[in-house]
């Protein structure tokens, strides 16, 4: 299942981020997003777990929690826009003029 984890401090780290969903079970990967032209962290990122059961635990426990200072926003993930060619500032290929 995939998990979208939100509203987390500029500071965490994929593997801290892993850390914390490890505790509820195996975790496939743990993934920030980061800004493509600042390279910042966006503050929000996903966890993939592989047992349904296990993801449900997390994201009931861990949702609303408090963390370094931060309220932990934990859901399923919504499915993407499959086929976009372009996007924002944040989420789209920079552009260039010539």
């Amino acid at each position: 299942m995939k998990i979208f984890v939100g509203n987390f401090g500029p500071d965490l780290t994929n593997k801290k981020l892993k850390e914390i969903f490890l505790k509820y079970g195996e975790v496939e990967s743990a993934e920030i997003v980061y800004d493509k032209l600042t390279g910042e962290s966006r503050k929000f990122g996903f966890i993939k777990m592989p047992v349904a059961a296990e993801a449900e635990v997390a994201i009931e426990d861990l949702n609303g929690k408090a963390f370094d200072g931060y309220t932990l926003l934990v859901n399923r993930a919504r499915h993407s826009i499959q086929g976009r060619n372009e996007g924002n500032r944040r989420s789209g290929p920079p552009k260039f003029k010539e």
